[in-house]
């Protein structure tokens, strides 16, 4: 057995059904030794495209997923999805071609040294050069993506190794330890609940899955304690329960951010409290929260590094809310207007009102037609930048829902997102919010798509600016347009070259008609929006952005 049929093996023992990558010359037996092999080998069309699709995919199944690229130009294009793997907290295996044994250290065609390229983003960098080490290094890395805090592991693969004669046999996958809650500490959390009047649970990424979504609903019930949901987590939580306290992320208007101030007890659970979570770290405010903090992750590395916990707990945040929430408790009037208050404003907040803007289609108006048009379980992917907001304030997802986003802020995640969904979930009907910007960046691999029967639907807000940079520009320099014009294609010929089903939809068009028809059509659409620039995002315009 060559070194290459025994990777392979290692994909089937962790049950990795496919892989993405680019094509290398460097690894040219790795893609031989995959010619008969179950896990299927996914090409795209850059390799940005392969790392968002096997970050995508992470997501869905909770499982670290595999993406392949060449050496050196291959490595540097891929690594922004190792940058958000480690961001989002996805495991993910790369495996990179590297020039061969002799050549290493020579400054051969296209050689790097990956431990120093990826040492900072990845959790683990291994170059392999002997073949007896081949399956423990495997073995080890796919249980190191996993572990812990969940992120990307790097294996540089050097091209003469993969011929390399090794031995038939592979270890079995290490399983994953899941630290346990004691009965003391869950004590302790249902006394600091019993005696607050405004608490407030903020649901992190750990709760993503059935399991999450159902211990989070039963939590919130019995113990009547409103969830709020961290940024790109939006669906692991009933959007229009009485208990759902809003979408924490970019964008979260000052207005959401004091209702929730008002708390006093926040337990942040499945999260581990970056920036984004906590609005820039002022909710908690650090390092000292307004409130008592309670934190529970199943790391204890984010566990009063920034804040000041009163009680910190290293735990599987599942099965401890789970527990809590078989525990039906009897609350005071004011933890009731407390949760009243917290509904009545998200309701209010929630609710659309166009800004009627005169130079293209409100985007919102398209958002809450599909969002009323989609079936219950629709997955929705979002790529960066404004055009999410729409979709996060108006799009009252559920559990039955799949929201996939990349909380490092990545342009150019939405379309392969879409791409990987529909090979992980081809029965459910898939939605990709994306803009004029994103769309160039990796719009590309709606040619994968087509090519493997995917029926993805991409929605494009084509407004001619980056619009999150000029959002940030008009409130810094108001008027002094600089870097973020855009000249743009017609994206309609652009989306029928490649065999999409275009839907336009142009000031004054009935947005309910095409959306139905976009939805109607079986098979890869665009939706092609051309939407307004002084509606900038869900939260402003550009006039209101000049006047203060």
């Amino acid at each position: 057995m060559r070194v290459a049929d025994l990777i392979v093996k290692a994909f089937e023992a962790h049950s990795i059904s496919r892989v993405y990558c680019v094509p290398g010359e460097s690894y040219l037996a790795l893609l031989d030794a995959l010619y008969d092999s179950p896990v299927k080998t996914i090409v795209c069309r850059h390799e940005s495209g392969a790392g968002f699709m096997a970050v995508a995919e992470a997501k869905m199944r909770g499982k670290p997923a595999v993406f392949m690229v060449s050496r050196g130009p291959g490595a540097t294009n891929g690594s922004i999805a190792v940058h958000v793997a480690q961001q989002d907290a996805v495991p993910l295996v790369v495996l990179i071609g590297q020039v061969s044994r002799e050549e290493r250290t020579r400054g051969a065609f296209q050689e790097v040294d990956y431990s120093h390229f990826f040492g900072a983003m990845a959790k683990g960098v291994f170059e392999l050069h002997d073949a007896s080490k081949v399956a423990e290094t495997l073995v080890r890395a796919f249980h190191l993506a996993a572990q812990g805090v969940p992120g990307p592991v790097v294996i540089s693969l050097p091209e003469d190794l993969l011929e390399d004669e090794c031995e038939h046999k592979f270890p079995a996958p290490f399983p994953v330890a899941r630290p346990k809650h004691a009965l003391q500490q869950m004590e302790a959390l249902q006394t600091l609940i019993d005696t607050s009047e405004r608490p407030l649970l903020m649901a992190g990424g750990e709760f993503r899955g059935k399991a999450g979504a159902q211990a989070l609903a039963r939590f919130a019930e019995a113990q009547r304690v409103p969830v709020a949901v961290t940024w790109k987590n939006q669906d692991v939580f009933d959007n229009a329960s009485p208990l759902f306290a809003g979408h924490i992320g970019v964008g979260s208007p000052a207005a959401l951010r004091e209702k929730l101030s008002k708390s006093d007890l926040v337990i942040a659970a499945g999260t581990r409290l970056g920036d984004i979570a906590t609005l820039n770290y002022n909710f908690p405010r650090a390092p000292e929260p307004a409130q008592a903090l309670v934190h529970i992750y199943s790391d204890g590395g984010p566990i009063g590094h920034l804040f000041r916990t009163q009680l910190g707990i290293i735990a599987d945040p599942v099965a401890l809310i789970d527990d809590l929430g078989r525990a039906t408790r009897v609350v005071s009037s004011g933890r009731e207007q407390w949760i009243t208050s917290i509904a009545s404003f998200i309701s209010d907040f929630a609710a659309f009102k166009s800004q009627k803007p005169e130079d293209g289609v409100d985007f919102g108006e398209v958002v809450t037609a599909i969002a009323a048009q989609a079936p219950k379980d629709a997955i929705i992917t979002t790529d960066a930048g404004n055009i999410s907001t729409w979709v996060h304030r108006h799009w009252k997802m559920t559990p039955n829902n799949l929201l996939l986003g990349a909380i490092a802020g990545a342009m150019g995640f939405g379309v392969p997102a879409g791409v990987a969904a529909g090979f992980e979930a081809p029965e459910r009907m898939c939605f990709v919010f994306v803009g004029d910007g994103g769309i160039l960046m990796t719009g590309q691999e709606l040619a994968t798509a087509i090519q493997y029967g995917g029926k993805l639907r991409i929605v494009l807000s084509d407004n001619g600016t980056y619009g999150t940079i000029r959002s940030h520009q008009e409130r810094h320099y108001p008027e002094r347009v600089s870097g973020t014009d855009l000249v743009n294609p017609d994206f309609s010929q652009w989306g029928r070259s490649f065999g999409a089903h275009v839907v336009t939809i142009a000031p004054g068009d009935d947005v309910g008609a095409n959306v139905a028809e976009a939805i109607g059509h079986d098979g890869p659409v665009l939706i092609h929006v051309k939407s307004s620039a002084e509606a900038l995002s869900a939260y402003s315009s550009i006039s209101k952005l000049r006047g203060k």
